[in-house]
């Protein structure tokens, strides 16, 4: 339901008149979608919704999809044919998924436009002296248990914050209930500790790492927020744990993962807006810049550019 809220809001706040919606089928619902992902959209008045997923969904989307028998064969690019359509091309495809679905995202971009390809949720979470472990452990812990390639790391220049963290990291994760999902991504090449001499140094890492999330848990937290320059989101001081950009911060939690925070940035309104720009002079308006726009296109070998406008003074 979160991920129904995080990318349907954002659509309706840019003024999108059509969303539709897919979701998995569920055996032990009757191959529906799950019904609190129905209720969401209930909840938010979204009427389409299709019980498709995973790479198949994001072909539908992309290129429609038509009901067909052994005569009538649908024209699979546009829905059409002589199927009968079960579902219109759309122009942007947005939300999350596996792998599979990120590759699928891949392969029609240009055909429809995208949000992001996204990978597996990554936490980093900068941190000194004054934090409190059994805070930075269940934050890394609440990222772990997302899938068994989560990323969770912790950047700190103080030792004992490290020992501390792996202490109660340690026993919180023997306590869970995704523990062995949550262990393979806490023991993974992707999560750790970096140490480093100083704070200078982390934001340094930080910025390099350019994570998913990023927790700031220092002294002067702000401050330090201020600094960074690469995170899909920043969550500043130790009562603004992840989570709450999850489900209620207000935030969106579709963000750039895998280092693409550096030039990226989280599903916004944006993702549905275009700007069309506008060009409108009069004569007295043209004939002011024909001069100038005969040198440079005489300079580019284009004199049609400039005859375009010269015939209008004519």
């Amino acid at each position: 339901p979160s991920s129904v809220v995080m990318n349907a809001v954002a659509a309706q706040v840019a003024g999108v008149d059509q969303i539709a919606l897919a979701s998995p089928p569920q055996p032990e619902y009757g191959g529906l979608p799950h019904p609190t992902v129905l209720a969401a959209c209930a909840l938010l008045g979204i009427t389409e919704v299709y019980a498709v997923g995973g790479a198949q969904a994001i072909a539908m989307f992309a290129y429609g999809a038509a009901a067909e028998n052994d005569t009538d064969r649908a024209d699979s690019r546009d829905g059409g044919g002589d199927g009968r359509t079960l579902c219109e091309r759309v122009d942007v495809v947005t939300g999350p998924g596996n792998v599979y679905v990120a590759a699928a995202k891949r392969a029609v971009r240009g055909i429809v436009g995208i949000d992001a390809e996204a990978g597996p949720t990554e936490i980093a979470i900068l941190a000194d002296a004054t934090a409190h472990p059994e805070y930075v452990a269940a934050d890394l812990l609440s990222q772990a248990e997302h899938d068994p390639h989560a990323g969770s790391v912790l950047i700190t220049d103080s030792c004992h914050l490290a020992d501390a963290v792996d202490a109660a990291l340690a026993r919180r994760l023997d306590a869970t209930r995704h523990r062995e999902r949550a262990r393979t991504a806490l023991t993974g090449r992707q999560s750790g500790i970096v140490l480093v001499r100083d704070l200078d140094q982390a934001i340094a890492v930080a910025d390099a790492y350019a994570a998913e999330h990023l927790e700031i848990q220092t002294a002067d937290a702000p401050a330090v927020a201020r600094r960074i320059r690469n995170a899909g989101a920043i969550f500043i001081g130790p009562y603004s744990p992840v989570p709450l950009g999850d489900y209620l911060a207000g935030s969106n939690h579709v963000l750039p993962t895998g280092g693409t925070a550096r030039f990226a940035a989280g599903l916004n309104v944006m993702a549905y807006l275009k700007p069309v720009q506008l060009i409108n002079y009069n004569a007295a308006a043209l004939e002011a810049m024909t001069a100038p726009l005969t040198v440079l296109a005489e300079s580019e070998n284009l004199p049609a550019h400039g005859e375009a406008a010269r015939a209008r003074q004519q």
